[in-house]
């Protein structure tokens, strides 16, 4: 009898111990010191150490700067001494001429015709490099894949939006319908594997990224075709599980958190926001009432998470979490609600019980308080920074703006508007900034920046 006991407790050991490695490692030192997705250690979009600088220019308080070959609208993310970034880099190369001529024609034409979107006739380089935090020097970099895309992406949009992830141990490269590619942080390729091709909304194109926990990867699928939501093997890239969603296109990330000692996946979409258990892929708990085109990623702090979108509409729910089982419509899980001045594209900042968003793709910021919903203070414009795609991050008891017109706005974080600078460089910035410690990485259409204090 002692003997079946222990191999019980063994056996529910082997079972808990990648939750419990993964709980310890997102509240060590190491993991908070880093930005290990594109929201941060915390998927919200908060630095909890580090201090950069409020001001720089060209001039000021840049300790590198680096061009990166292509264009790509994903952010960096950083472990350690390394910071990682994913470009699609056109080649002089026609494309393979069955898909410009044959599959791809008509829909090329439409998006032309259209204004809305654009296409490549030429093979694309997906690559991700590797660069030294301190010196800006390129460790190494790898072309994931070449060929040419098979559908056009937004006017404004890139073939290399989906934003990397890392534990540390693994770096996963996402490109979308060109695959997922697995690395060491040292280079070595692990692992790859294709989940096919996406056909977007109006051809606008991809930018969903992976969600980690433990050992398995989650990335969702939601298109104009079959959607569905899948668990990798971080370590293997074999399928765990895949479910099927009644969702058209969406862009939002997942998060996953930890809810009454399991892990459950949020994915904020269009028709519903869904909890699903991370072991069997079920679906836990449902709420409709997000509008068309759902981009922003949800954030979730204290038991509760926020979802929002604002594209012909808009749409914030804080929606609890603990108990939350079935369609929460009308349920007391709905904790609050909001319909005015939400993100299309943006995702919304979480930090000290304050909830900041913008106003579509504009430079209208509200701030709220996080449990009570609130006005902290009314939407407020943003002088200088008219249009903004990226998201809010904060730091060092500050909030960082950057505006597609190359100027950052950096305000007192907390319950009152204070702006503290606005600083202008010469490049456009679409992807939303990362964080180090005491530095800010900003990528733009051109260049990837550093920006730290001189003394530092």
């Amino acid at each position: 009898m002692p003997s079946t006991k222990l191999t019980h407790l063994f056996a529910m050991f082997l079972f808990l111990w990648p939750l419990f490695a993964q709980d310890v490692l997102q509240n060590s030192e190491a993991f908070r010191q880093n930005w290990p997705t594109w929201r941060g250690p915390l998927y919200t979009g908060e630095a909890p150490i580090g201090n950069p600088p409020t001001t720089w220019s060209e001039a000021e308080n840049i300790a590198w700067k680096r061009d990166i070959p292509g264009l790509g609208h994903a952010s960096p993310i950083v472990w350690g001494d390394l910071l990682f970034v994913s470009t699609a880099e056109e080649s002089n190369q026609p494309g393979d001429e069955e898909t410009v001529d044959g599959a791809r024609s008509s829909q090329a034409i439409w998006m032309r015709l259209s204004g809305q979107s654009k296409t490549s006739d030429f093979r694309m380089k997906y690559r991700l490099f590797a660069i030294d935090v301190h010196s800006g020097e390129i460790r190494w970099s790898d072309v994931a894949i070449e060929e040419t895309p098979h559908e056009g992406t937004h006017q404004d949009g890139t073939w290399a939006s989906n934003s990397p992830i890392t534990d540390g141990e693994h770096v996963f490269a996402y490109f979308g319908s060109r695959g997922i590619f697995c690395y060491t942080p040292d280079g070595q390729r692990v692992w790859q594997t294709d989940l096919g091709d996406m056909q977007t909304r109006n051809g606008f194109g991809e930018g969903s990224s992976p969600a980690l926990y433990g050992e398995v990867l989650v990335v969702n699928w939601d298109h104009e075709g079959s959607s569905f939501i899948v668990a990798l093997d971080k370590r293997t890239g074999q399928e765990k599980w895949r479910r099927q969603r009644d969702e058209v296109t969406s862009w939002s990330t997942p998060i996953i958190l930890e809810v009454e000692g399991r892990p459950q996946v949020i994915i904020n979409a269009t028709t519903r926001t869904r909890g699903y258990d991370l072991n069997s892929g079920e679906v836990i708990w449902e709420l409709g009432g997000m509008t068309t085109n759902t981009i922003p990623s949800p954030v979730s702090a204290n038991g509760v998470v926020y979802v929002m979108s604002g594209f012909r509409g808009n749409a914030l729910q804080a929606i609890r979490l603990k108990g939350a089982k079935g369609d929460l419509a009308g349920s007391a899980n709905l904790v609050w609600s909001f319909d005015r001045d939400t993100p299309y594209v943006p995702s919304p900042l979480l930090h000290n019980g304050y909830l900041y968003f913008l106003k579509h793709n504009k430079g209208i910021l509200s701030c709220f308080e996080s449990q009570s919903g609130n006005a902290a203070y009314e939407p407020q414009r943003l002088a200088g920074v008219p249009n903004v795609y990226a998201s809010p991050v904060a730091a060092g008891g500050k909030v960082y703006i950057a505006g597609r017109d190359g100027k950052t706005m950096v305000l007192q974080a907390g319950g009152e508007f204070t702006v503290l600078a606005t600083n202008e460089l010469n490049d456009r910035f679409d992807a939303s900034p990362a964080v180090k410690n005491n530095t800010l990485f900003l990528r733009g259409h051109n260049n990837l920046y550093a920006i730290r204090a001189a003394s530092e």
